[in-house]
């Protein structure tokens, strides 16, 4: 591949030429190679007895006094033939690793072999490179990234095989026992390479052993050298004040290539500790915000399932809201990756299992379910948030994975705060993602007196007190000694003390009722209602103050043992009068 100058470079090319070449009048000129729009008056002796390439084609050439050669296809362009012409005249030059590759395309294509001079062109470049240019890792970086602008000359002359042998070798060595600070500065070496050879050099890598977390490290490192502003980290800025990049629209299709390359680049195997899944959400919300492909994205959700246990609130609001982190602008990435962990746990299975059940409640599931909670209630505010969204984020995970669902009434409470507007039957969607009878007594008693909820969930919780203290009471007389009268009279005290507890259960439910019944019947009344005595309302009003004769309130989950006889008498229904007649 030959790198042609501007017409603006020949002036100076041809006053560089004339610095070197002989000017002597009894020895003119007989040769002029063009390479691109650059001209080089030469001699032809001095050409023709180190490049095997030029003595042939002017061989070839017509019998005149001044030959012409285009060699505009050299390797490395101008800058590479003015070396190799200058080590044809004998004028010294520094070869380095910023030059060597392309000196020792050009000698190749030239053919400055051993077989036309000894200690040519040929042979020069390749003891600089073996011994200096990839004895370190910087130095074999450099030349690995002069290859990637001269394939496929360097690719063909195995030049670009042993840059990537010595880098893989120096880097797992540096991996394994650093030799310098901070320990990963190697990482930091590789991220200016390509993706394509950065791949080459990690799958030499992975076939020298490296370890999965080695191999993170060095896309760790290459995503952040070239994504920096897309890619703040939640350590370096809190949530909410990250700074939004000013990427301009032409430079995203490659930011977009770049990105999508990372997949690619992750290694193969996924352990927890492969990546830091604060990185990985990065990843994702520069994927959203680049509109990666689905595949891409699809990639990062996995990833970060896999590790979900160990990631916090901040991490998983990176992916649902916008750099400025005052819009939320993807919940159905948060939803797939809590269904994906959900999934992987089902399938592995756990010790643990409460409340019933058919998910085992393990550790890390636990764990991940205080998270989504958390977040629910971080992301509950935003006014733009439905129900049907809120309800599938918090109720993605069963109401097994929870011991207790005083975070997720804290997200409910703090939703219905947000958003006052809520017909009665979205505020019972909203709640249904909880279990009132798994909040704890402090929350029981919030949500008590809480007017934000559904009457439904408030006499869940004033029904499931009552069933609390009533079990406790009959699991005292179960341990008492039957014998014994102190037993009985305790007995007969909490029993007193129950039924006293009851009646003011009935009359604060009576007393709500009717404040319900006035609240709904008062709109619809037209003219002057009748109105009705004191017995006949309270009368009406007690006969429709059972919550539990149509089946609103589910106590299937709370075992009958522990009811009692006054229980049963609450529960069961009583049959209807009938009038037969005899005809």
């Amino acid at each position: 591949m030959a790198v042609s100058s501007s017409s603006s470079s020949l002036p100076s090319a041809t006053e560089r030429t004339g610095q070197w070449v002989p000017s002597d009048q009894d020895i003119p000129t007989d040769i002029i190679i063009h390479v691109g729009d650059v001209s080089f008056p030469l001699h032809k002796f001095m050409l023709v007895a180190k490049s095997g390439y030029i003595r042939r084609k002017i061989m070839d050439s017509d019998r005149t006094n001044v030959a012409r050669i285009d060699l505009s296809e050299v390797p490395g362009g101008v800058e590479a033939f003015e070396k190799a012409a200058k080590f044809c005249y004998g004028v010294n030059f520094e070869i380095s690793v910023y030059n060597v590759v392309a000196l020792r395309c050009a000698a190749e294509y030239l053919e400055m072999t051993e077989k036309y001079c000894e200690g040519n062109l040929e042979g020069r470049t390749e003891e600089f490179l073996a011994q200096a240019a990839l004895k370190t890792l910087p130095g074999a970086v450099i030349v690995l990234r002069s290859c990637e602008e001269l394939l496929p000359m360097a690719g063909e002359i195995q030049i670009a095989k042993r840059c990537f042998d010595a880098i893989s070798l120096k880097a797992c060595n540096e991996a394994n026992f650093p030799t310098r600070c901070p320990p990963e500065w190697w990482a930091a070496e590789l991220a200016a390479l390509s993706p394509s050879s950065l791949q080459k050099i990690l799958s030499a890598m992975r076939s020298r052993g490296a370890s999965t977390k080695t191999l993170a490290a060095a896309v760790a490192a290459y995503a952040e050298r070239n994504l920096p502003d897309l890619l703040a980290l939640p350590s370096a800025a809190a949530p909410g004040t990250l700074p939004v990049p000013a990427t301009a629209a032409n430079h995203r299709p490659r930011q977009r290539a770049l990105l999508e390359s990372f997949a690619a680049l992750l290694p193969t195997v996924v352990p927890d500790d492969a990546l830091p899944v604060g990185f990985l959400c990065c990843l994702l919300r520069a994927a959203i915000f680049l509109t990666a492909s689905a595949a891409c994205r699809q990639e990062l959700e996995r990833r970060i399932s896999v590790a979900l246990d160990q990631a916090i609130v901040a991490d998983l609001l990176v992916v649902a809201l916008d750099y400025s982190g005052e819009r939320i602008v993807d919940l159905d990435s948060v939803r797939r990756i809590v269904a994906r962990f959900l999934q992987r746990e089902m399938g592995g299975g756990g010790e643990d299992n409460y409340g019933g059940g058919a998910v085992c409640c393990s550790a890390a599931l636990q764990k991940v379910a205080r998270t989504v909670d958390a977040f629910v209630g971080e992301t509950a505010t935003d006014k733009d948030l439905t129900v049907h969204k809120f309800a599938g984020i918090a109720g993605v995970l069963p109401k097994s994975a929870r011991r207790f669902d005083d975070d997720l009434y804290r997200a409910v409470d703090i939703y219905l705060k947000a958003h006052t507007g809520l017909h009665e039957i979205e505020k019972e969607k909203a709640c249904s993602v909880m279990d009132p009878l798994k909040l704890s007594h402090e929350a029981r008693l919030h949500a008590a007196r809480n007017n934000r909820l559904p009457l439904q969930i408030i006499l869940h919780a004033l029904y499931f007190d009552q069933l609390k203290l009533r079990s406790g009471a009959a699991a005292k007389d179960a341990v008492a000694p039957p014998n014994s009268a102190a037993a009985a009279r305790a007995g007969a005290m909490a029993d007193a003390s129950l039924m006293r507890e009851n009646e003011a259960l009935r009359s604060e439910l009576t007393r709500m009722q009717l404040c319900l019944s006035e609240l709904q019947g008062g709109s619809g009344l037209k003219g002057r209602p009748k109105r009705p005595t004191f017995l006949s309302s309270f009368s009406k009003t007690l006969g429709k103050l059972n919550p539990f004769r149509h089946g609103s309130m589910d106590a299937s989950s709370i075992d009958n043992g522990g009811v009692g006889v006054l229980g049963e008498a609450l529960t069961k229904p009583k049959p209807r009068r009938r009038r037969f007649s005899i005809s």
